[in-house]
């Protein structure tokens, strides 16, 4: 499968395939193919792991579109102003990512839900107790709110974000929350009681503006 980026603010990832090839969506995501493509709705795993993913912020259902033919595309676009990133994952290799990151995928990848192991990052980490897991080998396109920032941690490292701002991490990374020290910075300093803090080694992907936050942002102001 052959894959290309375009755009800057609301970008698209077209998808050429060969005869044979398929790939995966959610409920819904495909912008537009080629005539010479099939298109087939199943659970991806059975009911229990659609269910699973419905928890993850996705959809029960997913939809594969097979190229009947060689040379044919396919295209799915962001539903939010930002990034597509791109990962070629091998065997058994992992990235953990936020509910609703899940643009689009060979189907070679395994798509299922990730628990936090640790109440307090589920209750007060920003990205609530379930996130989305893929495993490969195989491609898949992320959907990421604004802007990217990658950041490369070594074992021990800690690095601490505002909630909602954390993206994409890699299997490795430990995550955790951490209470703001000092009743001033609590009370003036707008970030709220809780940070969330990552732990490497490993790497992470930090969106600039989460749907949530700009959603807030939106409900304040319509509040003047």
């Amino acid at each position: 499968m052959e894959t290309k980026i375009v755009g800057e603010d609301l970008p698209v990832v077209v998808c050429k395939l060969k005869a044979g090839e398929t790939v995966l969506t959610e409920n819904g995501g495909m912008s537009w193919m080629d005539n010479d493509i099939t298109m087939k709705t199943t659970t991806n795993g059975g009911i229990m792991k659609g269910l699973g993913r419905a928890l993850a912020g996705e959809s029960i259902f997913m939809n594969t579109y097979t190229a009947e033919k060689d040379d044919v595309e396919i295209a799915f676009a962001s539903s939010f102003p930002g990034e597509i990133l791109e990962f070629d994952l091998k065997e058994g290799e992992t990235i953990i990512a936020q509910k609703r990151a899940f643009l689009c995928a060979e189907n070679t990848v395994d798509i299922s839900m990730h628990f936090r192991k640790k109440i307090g990052a589920g209750f007060f980490g920003g990205e609530g107790f379930i996130m989305q897991k893929m495993t490969g080998p195989g491609k898949v396109f992320l959907e990421i709110d604004g802007s990217l920032v990658k950041k490369e941690l070594k074992a021990g490292e800690k690095l601490k974000i505002d909630n909602g701002h954390l993206a994409v991490m890699t299997s490795g990374v430990d995550l955790n929350i951490e209470t703001v020290k000092g009743v001033k910075n609590i009370v003036f300093g707008g970030e709220g009681l809780f940070l969330t803090t990552l732990q490497g080694p490993g790497t992470v992907w930090i969106q600039s503006m989460p749907v949530s936050k700009l959603a807030s942002l939106f409900y304040i102001g319509g509040q003047n």
